[in-house]
């Protein structure tokens, strides 16, 4: 079966760069994950109105006021069927900053068949679900953008409006030159402009899966059927 990626962008799969193909080719068909270990250059948020929200996010591991430069981070893709029998991938970036402290970005991606794409739920308990918009440029590499933003606790299942959330924008590619894997994204707010963003470079292993596909650590607390 192809990947949750390769279901998402069709044809235009196979327009990506063939070391994206493979990053993003994690299937429990395939049999492999992707773990990437790397270097931010640098670590970024907005102006001193954009910590409060930068510390919310931080509670489900969405996101951090942090900042700094040539920051190690790891990033782990690991292929599973999630409770409800979705394709899933976890998108979990691991960041060491000074001082031995961690963050995470926790996501989980799955392919929803009822809304025809990719979901990404953020954060450590699904609360948030938004869709994604898949792009293969001219020259190989991959972006990737987050729509509307719909919040799912309890009874309570509504979208956020544009002005209380962030957009965000990824782009990735590979390479050639010095067999790395470029990474560079930033957030957005429509009102508060820039919130936070990253760039950085980093190569990749491809495990073999075991039984079960992700490890529990990097699977999410609480799983979410609203999609």
């Amino acid at each position: 079966m192809a990947s949750i990626f390769e279901r998402a962008l069709g044809e235009d799969f196979h327009r990506l760069h063939p070391m994206l193909q493979k990053r993003f080719g994690v299937d429990i068909a395939a049999g492999y994950a992707c773990v990437g270990r790397g270097v931010f250059s640098d670590v970024r948020r907005g102006a001193w109105w954009t910590v409060p929200f930068l510390k919310l996010g931080a509670y489900r591991n969405i996101l951090f006021p942090d900042q700094g430069n040539h920051i190690p981070f790891t990033i782990e893709n690991y292929p599973y069927t999630d409770g409800f029998g979705r394709p899933t991938v976890t998108f979990v970036r691991t960041l060491e900053l000074p001082g031995s402290k961690r963050r995470r970005f926790d996501a989980t991606m799955v392919h929803s068949e009822a809304r025809g794409g990719v979901v990404d739920y953020l954060g450590t308990h699904q609360h948030l679900a938004t869709d994604l918009v898949l792009e293969v440029l001219a020259d190989g590499s991959l972006h990737l953008q987050t729509g509307v933003q719909r919040f799912y606790e309890g009874f309570a299942a509504f979208e956020f409006p544009a002005a209380l959330t962030g957009t965000a924008d990824l782009y990735e590619n590979f390479d050639d030159s010095r067999g790395v894997y470029t990474i560079q994204m930033q957030v957005r707010n429509p009102l508060l402009g820039f919130l936070f963003g990253y760039r950085g470079e980093f190569t990749c292993t491809f495990p073999a899966l075991c039984a079960g596909g992700a490890p529990e650590h990097l699977k999410p607390v609480r799983e979410e059927s609203r999609e």
